[in-house]
């Protein structure tokens, strides 16, 4: 069983905490990307990352310097997002980690796809980021279904039962795994939203929470089977039985926010 997760805008370097075990395996591919932005002029550069004066300068600086091979953080240490803040890697116990390493996997616009303990460096590339390259017109046609068939190579080998893909990564960054699903394979997304007016809604803040929340469960359950998501009860989120399917697993917000370590 794999999951994927969205990475986050916000990253740090982080040398000390953990070791980095691994190179991102579309190294030469991100290259081809670093060389692409750093040609960018100043103005472009922003139009692309589509933020402030103050970010502009930040990463515009990161790309003109940027080194792929030193200074490496793991990924699961450089993203600071909600969904890593309570995945939470720093407090987890090693057979947790161990469990976030073999079964965990974050898609990124520029790296492509990483392991938990990949070394990367601080950047700034939305996967929906309007990037020609290589001919390409955008992110999605050029990594094409090379991320999807990363993560099957991933998933090969284990028992039938185990060959799943769990979803948590948001519509940006499942898209480039989605779009090339066959009828072989056994993708569920998982939602977390409230009832609103008979639909579900989900709400970005607490949606990043929960995705991060669901990871650190699976971790320290060691489930590695779907069925077992749907213990899953924290937040004030349940499993319903009511509003879910076989590709679709949805939490509904019970409004009772207990941060559960049972």
């Amino acid at each position: 069983m794999k999951i994927i997760i969205s990475p986050a805008k916000k990253m740090n370097i982080d040398t000390d905490s953990f070791a980095v075990k691994g190179m991102p395996e579309f190294m030469e591919d991100t290259k081809i990307l670093m060389q692409e932005i750093r040609s960018l002029p100043l103005a472009k550069a922003k139009a692309l990352w589509k933020c402030n004066d103050q970010l502009t300068q930040l990463n515009y600086g990161r790309f003109q310097v940027m080194d792929l091979e030193k200074a490496l953080t793991p990924a699961i240490m450089a993203y600071e997002g909600l969904q890593y803040q309570y995945i939470a890697p720093s407090v987890l116990s090693k057979e947790a980690l161990s469990y976030v390493e073999d079964h965990l996997c974050i898609l990124s616009g520029f790296y492509g796809l990483l392991k938990p303990f990949d070394g990367v460096v601080p950047y700034r590339l939305e996967m929906q980021a309007k990037l020609p390259v290589k001919g390409n017109k955008d992110l999605y046609h050029f990594w094409g279904d090379r991320l999807y068939k990363k993560l099957c190579m991933l998933n090969e080998g284990q028992p039938e039962s185990d060959r799943v893909m769990i979803n948590l990564a948001s519509k940006e960054y499942s898209r480039c795994i989605e779009s090339y699903i066959t009828d072989n394979d056994r993708f569920i997304t998982v939602d977390f939203g409230q009832i609103i007016e008979g639909k579900i809604k989900q709400k970005g803040t607490l949606a990043k929470m929960a995705r991060g929340e669901m990871v650190r469960f699976l971790a320290e359950k060691k489930i590695t089977n779907p069925e077992g998501m749907k213990d899953f009860c924290r937040l004030g989120y349940r499993y319903s039985e009511e509003w879910s399917n076989e590709k679709r697993y949805v939490f509904v917000e019970t409004g009772q926010r207990v941060r559960d370590r049972g």
